[in-house]
C-alpha cells in the first residue's frame, strides 16, 4: 500500500495546524499535532512493510509526494513563527518562578 493517501491526510492536518497557530488555539494545535504523529508513525510502518519488489511510484505520484512534503515543511516553518514567541514567553515566565523559589529557599521568605 502506498503512503501517498497518508501524506495527503498529513498535509491537510498541517494546514489545520497553521490555522490553529495563527489563531493562538494551542489546545487545538496540540490535538492536531498528536494526530499528525499518529499518521507519521503509520506511514513509517507502511514504508517498513513495503515489498522492495513493488512497483515504484509513478513520476506524477512522485512529484505529488514531493510537493506535499515541501508544503508541509513550509507549513511547519509558519507554525514555528507563531509558536516560538509563545514558547519564549512561557520559558521566561517559568524561569522567573524557578528563580523566585531559589531565592526564597536560599534566603527565606521575607514577610513585610
Amino acid at each position: 500500500m502506498s503512503t501517498l493517501p497518508l501524506l495527503e491526510s498529513m498535509h491537510a492536518l498541517s494546514v489545520g495546524m497553521v490555522e490553529a497557530a495563527r489563531a493562538n488555539a494551542w489546545e487545538q494545535l496540540a490535538a492536531l499535532e498528536e494526530e499528525m504523529a499518529r499518521l507519521r508513525r503509520e506511514a513509517m510502518r507502511l514504508d517498513a512493510q513495503q515489498d522492495p519488489a513493488a512497483a515504484p511510484l509513478s513520476p506524477e505520484d512522485t512529484r505529488h509526494k514531493a510537493e506535499l512534503l515541501s508544503q508541509m515543511l513550509d507549513n511547519d516553518r509558519e507554525i514555528r513563527t507563531h509558536v516560538q514567541p509563545w514558547l519564549e514567553s512561557t520559558r521566561k515566565l517559568l524561569s522567573a518562578g524557578v528563580r523566585d523559589r531559589a531565592v526564597r529557599a536560599a534566603y527565606g521568605a521575607f514577610e513585610p
